[in-house]
């Protein structure tokens, strides 16, 4: 019964230590703060084609204060948390747009020319 006891512990101490091991490699991997910016052109009824911009916090901490600054109007959110993803309608007449937050990170798209 003891031996049984032994056995167990040491696989399951095993088991433990090889999922720290996967959330440490998995973990590294993913920077702190991260964003993909990422424009679409889609069809919608009634309207045609509009441009949709899609944010997504590719890192592993919370994005505070972010800006979609189109030029001549821009979008705000307060906070996008690690994996959220929101969809903004930038203005038809936007050409470009730079999205910033506060931890230090910027991405410039064209948004005509998506190709």
């Amino acid at each position: 019964m003891s031996k049984t006891l032994i056995y167990g512990g040491i696989g399951g101490g095993a088991a433990v230590a090889i999922a720290i091991v996967v959330l440490f490699v998995v973990h590294a991997n993913t920077p702190q703060y991260g964003l993909s910016v990422n424009p679409s052109t889609e069809m919608v009824m009634g309207t045609g084609s509009v441009i949709r911009l899609y944010v997504i916090n590719t890192g592993s901490s919370p994005l505070t204060n972010i800006k979609a600054d189109y030029g001549t109007s821009s979008d705000s959110l307060p906070i996008l948390n690690p994996g959220d993803k929101v969809m903004l309608s930038p203005p038809a007449s936007a050409k470009m747009v730079t999205v910033t937050n506060d931890q230090g990170v910027t991405v410039t798209k064209d948004l005509v020319n998506m190709g």
